[in-house]
């Protein structure tokens, strides 16, 4: 992946099994028509400490529905089978990680096609023997580094691998309305010390957020308001004769938020 990414990465979020394995493989399929370069799989978890309530109701319906961490990257192998081709991050906690044992979780993931690995709930100063695993096995663990990380961004971003995971705001993620107007002096700091593209995510809901931040970053990562609607359209998703169409109405809102992503940037 270059140092810099023009036009900038539309990296959508979505929840796996949210609301069954298989939508999700079609929701996956239709966001790489809307144009989505790459995918974040969140893994459902009883207890997403870095998640607003949208993405712990999805979690919970996924949960329900018998969906597991291995079941997860094995849903990543399913995806490749059908056609998606993008490269696919999984997003976890670290317990699920732990329980399954950190080597047989990177072997799972390389041999179903995952290319990454986000664990927003392991401390960059613990991620160390992760780290090493996910080199053994060619997944990289992406970084995430917050406003409050002030004297560690030079550390965390030498040694980011992949991407470099901005959060936007302090908190949990969720739909927000307006973003911290210091978010661009932020990231400009980030991508001085980084060799890898700068991301930002928490927060994005809008297209016109979205246009926003095309200038300061590398990539940009909605992941709410596409399980917003997924939460939405549920109902039409696991119904046999609406799904097309259900899935048609979500590649189109995919869409218009990766839009503005397409349009002429500055040189950057």
């Amino acid at each position: 992946m270059p140092l810099s990414v023009n036009p900038p990465l539309f990296i959508p979020f979505i929840v796996a099994g949210d609301p069954a394995p298989d939508v999700t493989i079609d929701l996956a399929l239709a966001l790489e028509e809307a144009g989505a370069d790459i995918l974040e799989l969140g893994v459902p978890y009883s207890d997403p400490l870095a998640d607003g309530p949208t993405i712990q109701r999805a979690a919970a319906r996924a949960l329900d529905g018998g969906m597991t961490l291995p079941k997860a990257i094995q849903l990543i192998g399913e995806m490749r089978k059908k056609g998606v081709n993008i490269p696919i991050i999984l997003f976890t906690y670290y317990n699920p990680v732990l329980q399954l044992g950190e080597e047989s979780f990177f072997a799972l993931a390389r041999e179903n096609g995952a290319d990454g690995v986000l664990i927003p709930d392991l401390p960059f100063e613990e991620s160390g023997p992760l780290r090493e695993h996910g080199e053994r096995f060619g997944l990289p663990l992406i970084s995430l580094v917050a406003p409050t990380s002030k004297q560690r961004i030079e550390r965390i971003a030498s040694a980011a691998q992949g991407f470099l995971y901005c959060v936007s705001s302090l908190g949990v993620t969720g739909v927000r309305e307006t973003l911290p107007e210091t978010l661009g002096d932020f990231l400009r700091e980030v991508k001085r010390h980084s060799r890898v593209p700068v991301a930002v995510g928490f927060g994005i809901s809008a297209p016109e957020q979205v246009a926003m931040l095309k200038e300061v970053c590398d990539g940009v990562v909605v992941g709410s308001a596409l399980v917003q609607k997924v939460e939405q359209l549920a109902p039409r998703l696991q119904a046999p004769d609406e799904r097309e169409a259900a899935v048609a109405e979500f590649a189109a809102y995919a869409r218009s938020l990766a839009a503005p992503l397409r349009e002429p940037c500055s040189s950057r």
